[in-house]
């Protein structure tokens, strides 16, 4: 007798007993509907079977394994010959996050007396399952995507690094297995760069009090395979490999991208897809039955640029005896394409970015502008320059006392005129030179993720000396490398550009800033030609062999000494350079002149 049957199993709150104390069907077609109920309700179905051990050791793992959360069964077809029939039907297996698994199957029954049972083979569950195999849900492990520059340059990209663990309670000489990791982390250390070095007394003591595995470091997969070696038989130390994102070049730029790494690893990640496998006993794959693809997540890309990133940190290191440093921005679209600082400079922290130093004459790029703004000034406008110059009591004095006369601001932007500026600056409203610092970018608050920075200070100016001291870079104006790489990024494009170093969704540089006080177009033009004066015969007349460079020098005095500067732009880089107690501005446009000779060295 063949009859088919169409009807979704709907039975719900039905409360199944035991075989013996439950009648069997004796039509084939209803014992086939009891058997799919009591699975899609994972009650007594293995009862129903002729083994029933071993169906509802299978049942119970089909369920385990694909985590599954319900199962809709319907009865296609039954097809019945005097004492055996077979049934064809359709699961659909609901699994976590909205997952479905379908697919038609069938089974073999058998009448036994007036009873009919369910010939138990994995085919039950699903038609392509052999002996001792299982359903089985696993994720497809989307690929992590990598983080690159903005020419670019892979700067961080999936891979693998170890962990060393320390479990104090598994060794009886806390102090003596520490200082072994230390000895093997010093052997590696003097192999390749980026090894890390720990404090042996420091990791000692708060292993000690640490309960579980101890972190005592990371490190890179080379030097982890070649420490399993040494520290493998170690009581208590166990390496483990774990997925990580790693740096191609261990040197460049590590504390920038470790923080970049924190704010993004989770952008990184892509969306798992998920199969469906049989699997032996032992977890193994057999052969995959369905499969959905995982989602990758695009590269987050981030503002520094290698070739850049290095020619800077390259040129900051030939004075690697002196903290010196350098910042360089894109004016077009605010991206901070270097922050680059010597060792001696990195023991004060990230001070390229936060550090507070009086600007000296680079300074004087904002007094022009308010010059020109406020006091109708312009290149051509005749200036007084004279070697020194009593103003409201205070004594200003150009460098080694020279004197010009009489000369166009243009000249006096170029030499360096401290008592030009100090006279414009005196002049000014009390406020009026902070408010076009602010336009620069100085004084004002950016919050840019992965990055702790300040731009600087410009005193109100109430009391008259202030002005005047400010005007050229001395009193109360202080300023980052950052600071004075946003002003010329700010004169190179006529607007103060949004620094930031991630460019990825949700990832914003936070700021407060009045949107309606502009640059004049006019007036920022005349200023770029003053800064072009100050490179073709002024005071960084050396970095006029590569190409159109504009900026200006400074030397800030402070009591031991004196901070050599320099800040300017060419093309879409703005970039500031400090040596701290360098002595005179030469020495930073000599930094400057090495950075922009690297910058344009052919490729290898």
């Amino acid at each position: 007798m063949s009859r088919r049957i169409l009807t979704i199993l709907t039975i719900i709150g039905v409360t199944f007993g035991l075989a013996a104390c439950t009648p069997r069907p004796d039509v084939a077609d209803s014992a086939a509907e009891e058997f799919l109920l009591r699975l899609r309700e994972h009650v007594g179905a293995h009862a129903m079977t002729d083994n029933p051990e071993v169906s509802e050791a299978a049942i119970n793992t089909a369920w385990d394994k694909l985590q599954a959360e319900s199962l809709d069964a319907e009865l296609l077809d039954v097809y019945t010959k005097d004492n055996a029939a077979t049934a064809k039907y359709h699961l659909n297996w609901h699994l976590p996050g909205n997952r479905e698994f379908g697919y038609d199957t069938q089974m073999k029954l058998t009448k036994s007396g007036s009873e009919w049972y369910v010939r138990w083979q994995p085919t039950v569950l699903h038609p392509d399952l052999g002996a001792n195999q299982h359903l089985e849900l696993r994720p497809v492990i989307a690929e992590t995507a990598s983080v690159v520059g903005s020419d670019g340059a892979v700067l961080m990209r999936p891979g693998k690094q170890w962990r060393i663990f320390l479990t104090a309670s598994e060794t009886d000489d806390v102090a003596f297995t520490v200082e072994k990791i230390a000895e093997a982390l010093q052997k590696e250390s003097a192999k390749r760069d980026g090894v890390p070095k720990i404090d042996a007394e420091k990791v000692t003591r708060e292993a000690k009090e640490f309960h579980g595995d101890y972190s005592v470091a990371t490190v890179d997969e080379r030097t982890g395979n070649a420490l399993k070696s040494q520290l493998g038989q170690l009581a208590g130390v166990r390496l483990n490999e774990e997925a990580a994102l790693v740096r191609p070049d261990p040197n460049f730029a590590p504390d920038i991208l470790s923080r970049v790494n924190t704010i993004v690893s989770d952008d990184l990640q892509g969306t798992n897809g998920w199969k469906i496998i049989a699997a032996t006993s032992e977890g193994n794959e057999v052969r995959e039955l369905e499969h959905h693809d995982a989602k990758a997540s695009p590269s987050v890309r981030v503002g520094l640029s290698r070739r850049v990133q290095e020619a800077a940190q390259a040129a900051v290191n030939t004075r690697a005896n002196d903290k010196a440093m350098m910042v360089v921005i894109r004016p077009s679209t605010g991206d901070v394409l270097a922050v680059a600082q010597t060792p001696e400079a990195d023991k004060d922290g990230d001070v390229a970015l936060h550090g507070q130093y009086p600007p000296g004459s680079t300074f004087k790029i904002i007094t022009a502008y308010a010059g020109l703004q406020r006091q109708k000034l312009s290149p051509e406008s005749i200036v007084g320059c004279p070697g020194t110059q009593d103003i409201g009591g205070r004594i200003v004095t150009n460098y080694n006392g020279f004197g010009l006369g009489s000369v166009s601001l243009r000249q006096a932007f170029a030499q360096s005129c401290n008592t030009t500026f100090a006279d414009i600056s005196t002049q000014l409203k009390p406020g009026e030179l902070k408010e076009v610092g602010n336009m620069f970018g100085l004084g004002v608050d950016f919050k840019i993720p992965g990055l702790d920075t300040y731009t600087g200070q410009i005193p109100e100016g109430d009391v008259m000396l202030d002005r005047t001291e400010a005007g050229y870079g001395q009193g109360l104006d202080l300023v980052s490398p950052l600071g004075m790489a946003m002003v010329s990024a700010t004169a190179a494009k006529g607007k103060m550009p949004t620094p930031k170093l991630i460019s990825s969704s949700g990832v914003q540089t936070e700021t407060r800033r009045d949107e309606h006080k502009k640059l004049d177009p006019k007036l920022v033009a005349q200023l770029q030609d003053m800064m072009g004066a100050v490179v073709n015969g002024g005071t960084a007349a050396g970095l006029s062999k590569f190409g159109d460079v504009r900026g200006k020098t400074g030397e800030a005095e402070i009591n031991d000494g004196s901070h050599a500067w320099f800040t300017g732009y060419r093309d879409d880089l703005a970039f500031a350079t400090l040596i701290v107690r360098g002595g005179g501005s030469e020495h930073s446009v000599a930094i400057t002149s090495e950075f922009l000779k690297r910058l344009d060295a052919p490729r290898s």
